[in-house]
């Protein structure tokens, strides 16, 4: 090979050399910008970080809001909490000594609490919070809620205060109705209402509507006051009207306050309250009527009964269905422990088989309509729980269910215009309030579930 040939075959295989590498080096290049690229936006924040770049700022309303869990007045996020009920022969003290208080300061804080609340009348049942910072050091905080409507908070620490916190109380004028199916306790609460409201109920048609005749059918209307503590139903205050209607009967009792004087009247602004009450126990029935030819359950042979008997669980208050003095409070084999007043010059009533008096009652007492006077038992002659009531006029025993007493005075002609405003408003509530009553299911089991329903 000549020197010519020589360097025609260095120059091809340099040019093709060149070539290789040219592309070589582009190649990566590209593939270099590539990776750069893709590492620095999927590590934007952390390369924003590292060169001192703020990243950008959340706005404050974008952020969560936690709500504190606020109880008793305290944010109960920031306390271990302990609640319990008090245990049936539990102290005060059972309950501080587990959380580290000495008998000293309990008997300081005991000391403290006398002139807000007496700590003996703490009741088995009751509900009771402990706060404290760290379980292993003094608690902070004791509360005790006697009812729904006050607490009592104990500082158990510093001063060691004691302090009774009163509830807000809301009302709200609510509406009810119903149909007798059975009884008007039974009826009321099937429907959802409260034996406190079925009480009121018959407290304001206690002098016109005998509860222990009830009929299936019967009819009844309520406006009354329901009570919240925060946001839940506690109790009901007064029933400002009713209507009972039964055949073609209708009793009505509207409450009014002049400022002077308040009480339940009817439609013509008379006092529903009248000399005597109805009957002298409530929640019962009547057992056996005024007889004079009764078959005597024990002695076995026919002879008068001069009383109505209630049957009533032992232990239901007997009332006094008027005002007057106790002229005997006494103990016979046949009466049991018995009761006797002298309301007037015309009447007495006696109440019989009584299972104890109530406190302060003996012979000389005054006594007013409605105030407690003893017991439903079974003393004397009797088979079972409950008070043979009997009525005497002008010296005779008679059936007080026969009865009629004459109505009492109006209202003033100045009340009437105030009085008649109210119950026209309270009457048109009653209007437009559907009565409810209680269905028995047509696929009913034994079990007895009922529905509730409109007509």
């Amino acid at each position: 090979m000549n020197l010519k040939s020589l360097r025609q075959s260095f120059n091809r295989f340099y040019t093709g050399k060149r070539k290789t590498i040219l592309r070589g080096t582009l190649t990566g290049l590209i593939g270099t910008a590539l990776f750069a690229g893709w590492w620095f936006s999927s590590d934007s924040n952390g390369i924003q970080q590292s060169v001192g770049i703020e990243p950008p700022k959340q706005e404050l309303g974008a952020l969560p809001i936690v709500q504190p869990t606020l109880k008793y007045g305290f944010a109960l996020d920031t306390f271990q909490v302990f609640e319990n009920t008090i245990h049936n022969g539990a102290f005060l003290s059972d309950i501080l000594l587990r959380h580290n208080l000495s008998y000293v300061d309990i008997e300081r804080l005991a000391s403290n609490a006398k002139p807000v609340f007496d700590i003996r009348k703490m009741q088995a049942g009751k509900s009771y919070t402990v706060l404290t910072k760290d379980s292993t050091q003094r608690a902070e905080y004791f509360i005790y809620e006697p009812n729904v409507y006050e607490y009592v908070v104990f500082h158990l620490q510093g001063d060691m205060e004691v302090t009774k916190v009163e509830r807000p109380i809301t009302t709200e004028t609510k509406t009810s109705a119903g149909v007798i199916e059975s009884s008007l306790w039974k009826t009321m609460t099937d429907q959802g209402m409260s034996f406190e409201l079925a009480d009121k109920m018959e407290d304001a048609l206690q002098w016109s509507v005998d509860f222990h005749h009830l009929q299936k059918g019967d009819e009844f209307k309520l406006v009354y006051d329901q009570k919240f503590v925060e946001g839940k139903e506690v109790g009901v205050g007064k029933v400002s009207a009713a209507i009972y209607k039964t055949g073609e009967k209708e009793y009505y009792a509207i409450f009014y306050d002049n400022g002077k004087e308040s009480g339940y009247y009817n439609l013509e602004g008379r006092p529903m309250k009248t000399s005597f009450l109805k009957a002298p126990v409530k929640y019962s029935r009547i057992s056996s009527y005024y007889n004079l030819n009764r078959f005597h359950p024990i002695l076995k042979y026919h002879r008068p009964h001069y009383g109505t008997d209630y049957a009533a669980p032992y232990g239901t208050p007997i009332m006094a269905v008027g005002s007057g003095t106790i002229i005997a409070a006494s103990y016979t084999s046949g009466n049991g422990n018995f009761i006797k007043i002298r309301h007037d010059e015309t009447y007495e009533t006696q109440y019989l088989h009584m299972q104890g008096f109530a406190k302060g009652i003996h012979a000389g007492t005054h006594v007013n309509q409605g105030d407690i006077i003893g017991y439903v038992g079974s003393t004397g002659l009797a088979t079972g729980p409950h008070v043979c009531f009997r009525f005497w006029k002008n010296g005779k025993q008679v059936n007080h269910l026969s009865l009629n007493f004459p109505p009492a005075e109006p209202l003033s002609e100045a009340d009437m215009p105030a009085f008649s405003q109210l119950r026209d408003q309270y009457l048109e509530m009653l209007k437009n309030v559907e009565p409810k009553f209680v269905v028995e299911s047509e696929d009913a089991d034994t079990s007895g579930v009922a529905r509730v329903g409109n007509p």
